[in-house]
């Protein structure tokens, strides 16, 4: 078919009086084609109209479609059933044609950003080869817009505290912040809302304020807004983690680290320079970095169980076996676990990311063999009662001998009458039980309050007016 140019080349041809002949050979063409271009008149080519097969089961298609799920494999195999005539192809250009399951492509939109404008941050799952099995990752990544600066970092998973974990490290790698973050409407750092209505939670809010930037996100489906990390994660997937193992999470970390080094200082064919040599360009546009950057960790309260562990995400921890029972303060940071009673630190380990279900045992936190105390040692209560009144040595002796065990709990209430009770009435009610063999301690401090009342509680005075004598029960 004759294209436009060459139809408006054959009119103007006829207009100034040439014959079909001369035009044909003018213009190496058949003399058929000049006339019929010559008797439509028209330069635009005329559209080839063909009946389509598919259109008579219009309405069959759409409604199949839908029932379908869009498979056109079993719309055509239903068709078929039916009595229709038509072949896979022809039903899914008619498709394509009248828009049945299909959308026409949209151009995508063209984003230019100025040094330090913006930063982009995502995660995407993946699958690496961590301690000899095929594991289920979570990569994260931090691009600069202006620079295509990347930097990625690998997790188990990715919570709010592994977020601000990457972040941190992703800013302290880069020296400085951009002045927003762009974000996929994540859970993580989304409290509610979408797009430009996307309000932070308030604890990424504050962490983002820390380091100068705020968060922003991009309309629902609209993932060319946040291509500039988009793009690098089939870059991870075809290149970092083809072919590599890994020993843990430390290693692959590590190895994430000197893979971004080395792609951040080759060239790029389409940015015509490396990207460190553009990020020259935006490093003195960054926010600068705060001259002090706390260490992130999450905070949990445990009490210390019978064994002596406080367990934190299926790992036990041990802690010094004299605060079992106590509840421990637990702060959880990237690489360490460290516990508090009150404010003072009393144990840390290393953080266990896997395996699961694991102790984590320290030798100082255990007793050593033979260091308990020993049952031959007298009570710490029987030597303050013999410091304070050796006079009752005799009395103790006795009365260990009939109490049960140490005789810890009987030593202790005699130590408490000896704190309490005067001195002149203690010690001859005593020595009267002594003399009886009475170890009965309540009879005891009967014996004690009754002299107490007679010597220090004078209940009538024969001198004064106001407090007439006791009259004697007449019945004794």
């Amino acid at each position: 078919m004759l294209d436009e140019h060459q139809r408006i080349a054959i009119l103007e041809l006829a207009k100034k009086g040439f014959g079909s002949r001369r035009i044909a050979r003018a213009l190496n063409l058949s003399r058929s084609a000049v006339r019929s271009v010559v008797e439509s008149g028209t330069a635009p080519p005329p559209r080839i109209v063909r009946p389509e097969k598919a259109a008579e089961y219009h309405d069959a298609i759409v409604e199949l479609h839908v029932r379908c799920k869009g498979n056109l494999v079993r719309v055509h195999e239903e068709l078929e059933k039916k009595g229709a005539k038509l072949s896979y192809q022809a039903l899914t250009a008619f498709c394509r044609r009248h828009e049945i399951g299909h959308t026409p492509k949209r151009p995508s939109g063209r984003y230019e950003f100025a040094p330090g404008e913006e930063m982009q941050h995502d995660t995407s799952p993946h699958q690496a080869q961590i301690g000899g099995r095929l594991r289920k990752v979570q990569i994260a990544s931090l691009v600069m817009c202006y620079s295509r600066m990347l930097f990625v970092q690998i997790y188990p998973c990715f919570t709010r505290f592994e977020c601000k974990v990457f972040l941190t490290d992703a800013l302290e790698y880069f020296g400085g912040a951009a002045g927003r973050c762009m974000i996929d409407n994540t859970n993580v750092v989304r409290l509610k809302g979408t797009g430009k209505e996307m309000v932070p939670v308030p604890e990424m809010s504050a962490f983002g304020e820390r380091f100068g930037f705020v968060f922003v996100a991009h309309e629902v489906g609209d993932a060319n807004r946040s291509a500039r990390v988009e793009n690098p994660f089939k870059w991870v997937q075809r290149n970092f983690l083809v072919g590599r193992e890994f020993s843990d999470w430390d290693d692959v970390n590590m190895q994430a680290r000197s893979w971004c080094e080395e792609k951040n200082a080759a060239r790029s064919p389409k940015l015509h320079a490396t990207r460190r040599e553009l990020f020259a360009a935006e490093r003195p546009r960054l926010k600068a970095l705060p001259i002090f950057i706390p260490e992130v960790y999450v905070l949990h309260q445990r009490f210390v169980d019978a064994e002596g562990y406080v367990s934190v995400r299926r790992n036990r921890y041990s802690v010094p076996y004299k605060l079992i029972g106590r509840q421990m303060e637990v702060r959880e940071s990237k690489q360490r676990i460290d516990i508090f009673e009150g404010p003072r630190q009393v144990a840390t380990h290393k953080r266990v990311v896997d395996p699961l279900d694991v102790r984590v045992t320290k030798p100082e936190h255990r007793p050593l063999r033979g260091e308990g105390r020993r049952k031959t040692e007298p009570p710490a209560e029987q030597a303050e009662l013999l410091a304070t009144a050796p006079e009752l040595a005799n009395y103790v002796a006795a009365l260990k001998q009939r109490a049960y065990g140490r005789g810890v709990k009987v030593l202790r209430c005699l130590l408490r009458m000896v704190r309490e009770y005067p001195r002149e009435a203690l010690m001859p009610a005593l020595q009267t039980a002594e003399a009886y063999g009475l170890y009965d301690l309540d009879r005891v401090e009967r014996m004690i309050l009754r002299q107490i009342a007679r010597d220090y509680f004078i209940l009538s005075d024969p001198d004064d007016e106001d407090y007439p004598p006791v009259e004697e029960n007449q019945d004794e």
